[in-house]
């Protein structure tokens, strides 16, 4: 699997092209400076004296200033673009930061998801703006999966903020294997998430299932008894949401933890691997079987309704769930596996980051490191908790211990040392990497909808996911 990470490019300018956040005061030689030249006259020591005087004053001037607390300090205003969380959740820090340093200013702002990743790469680039000031964020959110797409605009995490030996202590392996380039970190992360498993409980004991399942065996024994058809063979009640695209919410996730689980990878569609990840996809949905098909709704929304006995889904969809349907008995496992397998998941989490165009680099970075101190990330945690069902799942290490028995993140926490990324991950709207990806792979799993093999359809979807492997400059 370690050949097959996806690496971006580092002569695309990450590494090389960050900017400079502190200098090193320059060398200077005075050795070869000519002395200076003095003309001797009556008022020589008069000058002297006044020039003593005046340097004294000078002198106490700056040191009243120096020691007079930090109003004195340069202020500074920060511009934070942030996703998903209202101002009420953050604000709260923000405050707490502000109190702390009078001279920071933090402007928290909600951007609208939708074209989100054009607009500030755009902004922050200053592209398409032919008049007028406009406004740059400082600090950023993004999804794991963009940095190929960002890499001109983000800066590297300076080592006198977090080093790397303190970044790989405190967060989870596919931190760093996102967002390490070369010697450098481009973000610190304040939650990790991926795929769960959600089944219906109650539908369950309904159709005699007891076992949990852990692997896709067990899936494949009790889909059948938790299935419900009527006497024209329509379905009433699915096993499992699997198989399709146009009703299978985060199909593409999904493909990709087959896909990895099966030991394939994206660069490798053209293999047996892949042909076999796509099989074990579509056979939930083919005939005879007919778990799933296209004309039940949307599989988020099945369940909601208990149409649907389980779904495969990141755990932030579980607050859509329990948003409509607050009694709904449903339970959230990780993901099942191949039997005799590690376990792996997918994982689809956002990050926080600086523009390499920001004059306040080092502000935001130590911004940013204060949200990632414990008992921040915890008060961040009670926030969010207070306005809906549970927070972000922790990113740091040693706050595992605080979900791991969580209802809904337990499943999370128990798969965070096995989270993988893919840049495949549906509803990230970067209208780039990712949804490029997944169109390919949508047209893949719809033409064998239509006959075409497994193997020739996984082939032509290769062809494109190339292409797109050559823009963003990924091996």
């Amino acid at each position: 699997m370690e050949d097959d990470k996806i690496i971006v490019d580092q002569n695309q300018g990450i590494v090389n092209n960050e900017p400079a956040i502190e200098e090193a005061p320059q060398d200077l030689n005075f050795e070869n400076v000519p002395p200076p030249v003095y003309q001797e006259n009556n008022n020589q020591r008069i000058f002297i004296v006044g020039g003593v005087i005046l340097f004294l004053i000078i002198f106490i001037f700056i040191v009243k200033a120096l020691f007079s607390g930090n109003s004195s300090k340069k202020s500074i205003n920060l511009i934070y673009w942030g996703l998903w969380e209202e101002s009420q959740v953050m604000e709260p820090l923000i405050t707490a930061y502000q109190q702390k340093n009078p001279n920071i200013k933090i402007t928290y702002q909600k951007m609208n998801p939708q074209s989100y990743r054009e607009k500030l790469v755009n902004r922050t680039k200053n592209e398409g703006v032919s008049q007028g000031t406009i406004e740059k964020p400082d600090i950023f959110r993004f999804h794991n999966t963009w940095l190929p797409e960002i890499k001109d605009i983000v800066a590297p995490l300076p080592p006198t903020i977090m080093n790397g030996d303190e970044f790989d202590k405190t967060f989870y392996p596919v931190h760093k294997k996102d967002l390490k380039v070369g010697n450098y970190y481009y973000g610190l992360p304040l939650t990790i998430d991926g795929l769960v498993l959600v089944y219906n409980q109650g539908l369950f004991k309904k159709a005699g299932v007891s076992i949990v399942p852990t692997t896709w065996d067990d899936i494949t024994q009790i889909v059948p008894k938790l299935t419900v058809k009527s006497q024209s063979g329509s379905l009433i009640t699915s096993g499992i949401a699997l198989g399709t695209t146009s009703n299978v919410d985060h199909f593409s996730d999904i493909f990709g933890l087959l896909l990895l689980q099966n030991g394939g990878s994206l660069n490798k569609l053209n293999q047996d691997e892949a042909s076999g990840a796509l099989e074990i996809y579509r056979k939930f949905s083919e005939s005879p079987q007919g778990y799933w098909n296209e004309e039940m709704v949307n599989s988020t929304t099945a369940f909601i309704q208990e149409k649907v006995a389980m779904i495969i889904v990141p755990s932030w969809e579980i607050l859509a769930i329990k948003s409509s349907n607050p009694d709904i008995d449903m339970k959230v496992v990780p993901v099942p596996v191949v039997p005799g397998t590690s376990l792996i998941s997918i994982s689809s989490y956002w990050v926080e980051g600086v523009s390499r165009f920001s004059s306040n680099q080092l502000e935001a970075w130590k911004f940013l490191k204060f949200l990632t101190e414990k008992e921040n990330m915890t008060k961040l945690y009670e926030i969010e908790s207070k306005i809906r069902p549970f927070g972000e799942p922790y990113s740091r290490v040693d706050l595992a211990p605080l979900l791991a028995q969580e209802p809904y993140l337990g499943a999370v926490i128990k798969q965070a040392n096995n989270f993988v990324s893919l840049p495949i991950i549906s509803r990230t709207m970067d209208n780039g990497l990712n949804d490029e990806i997944i169109k390919y792979i949508e047209n893949a799993i719809n033409s064998t909808i239509l006959g075409v093999s497994y193997k020739e359809a996984l082939s032509t979807a290769k062809s494109g996911i190339d292409q797109v492997f050559t823009k963003y400059n990924i091996n």
